[in-house]
């Protein structure tokens, strides 16, 4: 069947949901619509900022064995323990 003589589904104006969305363009291809479709120019402000610090081998390797013995992100648990340092010090509530 050509596109032109495909019955296609209305596009709601609104979704009541993300999950109503997702559920919506889970079972349509964009391609059928890509009549209706337009681009769209935004900009992106990201704000989180990485900033690498060297730690010693040993100190890393301890760091990481004990991240995975609590089923943690290396990052995740290093940040944990710098908040509570910096909470500690009342340099963060």
């Amino acid at each position: 069947m050509s596109k032109s003589k495909k019955q296609l589904d209305p596009i709601p104006e609104i979704f009541a949901s993300i999950e109503e969305s997702a559920n919506f363009w889970d079972s349509h291809s964009t391609i059928d619509y890509d009549d209706l479709m337009h681009d769209v120019h935004f900009n992106v402000d990201i704000q989180r900022r990485t900033v690498l610090v060297p730690i010693e081998s040993s100190i890393a390797e301890e760091i990481m064995a004990i991240a995975r013995q609590e089923g943690l992100l290396l990052e995740n648990l290093v940040n944990l323990w710098l908040r509570e340092k910096l909470v500690e010090r009342g340099n963060l509530s």
